[in-house]
């Protein structure tokens, strides 16, 4: 099939400003042929960093055009004050108030707007905006579209996918008209960094407040994978941001309050929770094989200070990894392998239930 278009699904892990790697991973499949989104009739997941980019992507901007903006954008403005900084006389020396009433020393506003303007300068403001013209039979109604983003509820203790749980989980009547980058706004919401989400449910009246999805599983990998057993139509590949471990702790900006010893171990707890968690699922072999590991060591999650250097290096690197990735990828050989067909009467003998589109 080279030189022509391969489609292909796509889930991007979390990493915060370390998502510049995954502008890059996705620039090099799509030198390579691969198209993704609502353009290919492919779906894109995607958490945290990874909704962002993902966001991006299943809107149809090329990758050109979204390393442009990755390398303009300046990430420190997404330290935007809260209400309880800008009272006169409080100020930035208390971050710790913002994090004690408001459960978040950021509010996230910025980056909400920021990215409602691109995706709507590309023609995407709802997620009806994103509907698949040709989705699979097999779809649930809810999941018919080219993106979806995971946050964690923290009220009921559960990881949601958005907005394929609007509807099942907070009654919403029509998904589809729930705006993208509020849905991107709840997955990015890093708890104690930024402010969290909240949803009512307007059927029980119940206000969940939603975090980063990467507290529950920041790596979904399985998300876009068909539950009937046959082959996929296409491949799904994982791009996950491989962390130096002990770099990505949670460092809060709390200047002029001292760090407790107990709120360090409650952030260095989170910030394990959202770096470790899949980890070892990445060791079982139908995960590795489908997944491109961009080595990030050396910027941690909240590094918002991020200088044109850094994120040279998180692009390249990100390119590298899918170019070593593509060098040895074999799709037939990776259905043979883990994707044969089903039984009649069956689910296919895998290892796992993880079955593509």
């Amino acid at each position: 099939m080279a030189g022509m278009d391969r489609r292909a699904d796509l889930v991007l892990e979390g990493g915060g400003v370390k998502g510049v790697g995954l502008v890059g991973a996705l620039h090099e499949l799509h030198a390579a042929g691969y198209r993704f989104g609502r353009a290919a009739g492919t779906r894109v997941a995607g958490t945290s960093a990874g909704a962002v980019v993902g966001a991006l992507a299943a809107a149809g901007m090329p990758p050109e055009r979204m390393r442009e903006l990755l390398f303009g954008v300046d990430y420190r403005r997404f330290r935007d004050a809260s209400a309880v900084e800008r009272v006169p006389l409080v100020g930035r020396g208390f971050s710790l108030l913002s994090l004690l009433f408001e459960r978040g020393v950021f509010e996230g506003d910025y980056l909400r707007e920021w990215l409602g303007n691109e995706l709507a300068d590309l023609g995407v403001e709802t997620f009806d905006d994103l509907a698949l013209d040709d989705p699979a039979p097999w779809m649930g109604e809810d999941q018919r579209y080219s993106l979806v983003v995971t946050a964690t509820d923290v009220t009921l203790g559960r990881l949601v996918r958005l907005p394929w749980d609007y509807r099942s989980v907070y009654g919403v009547a029509e998904p589809g008209r729930q705006r993208v980058a509020d849905a991107v706004r709840a997955s990015m919401s890093i708890p104690f960094f930024f402010e969290p989400v909240t949803i009512a449910n307007p059927g029980t009246g119940l206000v969940s407040t939603l975090v980063d999805g990467g507290v529950l599983s920041n790596f979904p990998i399985d998300t876009l994978d068909r539950p009937d057993g046959r082959q996929p139509r296409w491949p799904t590949f994982g791009v996950k941001l491989l962390p130096a471990f002990g770099e990505d702790t949670l460092r809060l900006p709390l200047v002029g309050a001292p760090h407790l010893p107990a709120l360090r171990l409650l952030t260095s707890l989170v910030g394990t929770a959202i770096v470790g968690h899949d980890q070892t699922y990445l060791d079982q072999p139908w995960v590795r094989a489908r997944t491109i590991q961009v080595d990030t060591e050396g910027v941690g999650v909240v590094d918002f200070d991020l200088d044109e250097r850094q994120k040279l290096h998180l692009y390249l690197n990100g390119r590298a990894a899918a170019a070593a990735f593509l060098s040895t990828w074999d799709w037939d050989d990776y259905r043979a392998r883990y994707r044969p067909p089903a039984k009649t009467g069956g689910r296919a003998e895998t290892a796992g239930s993880l079955l593509g589109p």
